[in-house]
């Protein structure tokens, strides 16, 4: 029995295997690794974090499938010249190899900052920042590094659930989300000022305390800060030994492999893209690894060239009645964005079970 093993069980891997699987020959097998016996909906840990939904609502069974083995174990590496994974209770040979281990904070050398801020880039870290936040007291103090859709997310969901915290979101650039249009920028700058969180526009964090900030050369007291300003690979694929682009992804062919090793392929934000990483961007991805792998094990010739990857646009939620989305090069904005976000998500629960 041929193996195919499927490192993370995020939304890349999840859309492979739903692709791959009904073009799978009965000498192929699938072995998805993941330390948690569940699927997480990343795109919702803000919410899990600020305390408006509940662990049930952000995670989902994996799929179940007589060709499909589940082994929940840490990865600590990937030996892809001798074709094996190594985890920390076993050690997994592959026929091909598909890493979509995720992503981990940044924090660009910030002194202090990992030691110092909370996350929301696993359901693990949103857990422990939700019981942080709910130690908070009346009138204190929560800061927010980084205003991109993350940053945005949790400090406007966070103000809905939290109407007595004070709350100061630090955003690197002049306008909140600079590579859309101004209308949208100043919808949602529009919507923080009204609900009273602050926004610090030209923010540079230098330092990062237990009770304290620096941004610039002015120094900000916090209860707790949340990081959300930029994201690298995890760790144990950075430790591959192949080629590295910007932030740290790896480099592949057109045909999302390892150049050298055909055999691997690299999925979601591991992967270096001409896009940003984001869930839209791993299940486009996916969706060609599955065509191009039915391929090559049903012996057909790969396409010249791949095709690029659509992207639809964004959608973005301000609390639970409000949003915005940047669809199509056209921006919409209030319920109607907001109801937009929440039919994707059910859309994406319905397709997945």
């Amino acid at each position: 029995m041929k193996n195919i093993v499927c490192l993370g069980g995020g939304y890349g891997n999840m859309r492979f295997i739903q692709r791959m699987l009904p073009k799978l020959p009965s000498d192929y097998k699938i072995t998805l690794v993941d330390k948690n016996p569940y699927h997480g909906l990343k795109t919702e840990y803000y919410a899990l974090a600020a305390g408006t939904k509940s662990e049930k609502k952000v995670r989902m069974g994996f799929p179940e499938d007589t060709q499909v083995d589940i082994i929940y174990d840490t990865v600590t590496e990937i030996d892809i010249d001798n074709g094996r994974v190594i985890t920390e209770n076993n050690a997994l040979e592959y026929d091909k190899l598909v890493v979509g281990l995720g992503c981990e904070d940044k924090h660009h050398g910030v002194p202090g900052a990992k030691a110092h801020t909370c996350s929301i880039q696993t359901l693990r870290e949103s857990r422990a920042t939700f019981e942080a936040i709910g130690d908070l007291t009346p009138n204190d103090t929560v800061g927010i590094v980084g205003a991109g859709l993350s940053g945005i997310e949790i400090a406007s969901e966070l103000r809905e659930a939290r109407n007595d915290l004070y709350i100061k979101l630090f955003d690197r650039g002049e306008r909140i989300l600079p590579m859309y249009p101004v209308r949208l920028s100043d919808y949602v700058k529009r919507w923080f000022d009204e609900n009273n969180v602050d926004v610090i526009p030209n923010s540079n964090i230098v330092k990062v305390e237990s009770d304290h900030v620096y941004n610039n050369n002015e120094s900000h007291a916090l209860d707790i800060c949340i990081w959300t300003a930029g994201v690298q690979p995890a760790e144990v694929v950075r430790r591959m030994p192949v080629e590295f682009g910007p932030g740290g992804r790896v480099v592949l062919n057109q045909y999302h492999q390892v150049p050298g090793y055909q055999n691997v392929y690299v999925v979601g934000d591991c992967a270096a893209l001409q896009h940003a990483p984001s869930a839209q961007v791993a299940e486009g991805q996916a969706e060609q690894i599955a065509e191009v792998m039915s391929d090559i094990v049903a012996g057909r010739e790969l396409p010249g060239e791949m095709p690029d990857i659509k992207m639809q646009g964004i959608l973005g939620s301000l609390g639970s009645k409000e949003g915005f989305a940047y669809l199509k090069e056209r921006t919409v904005t209030g319920r109607i964005a907001r109801m937009l976000k929440s039919g994707v998500l059910w859309m994406y629960k319905l397709g997945n079970n």
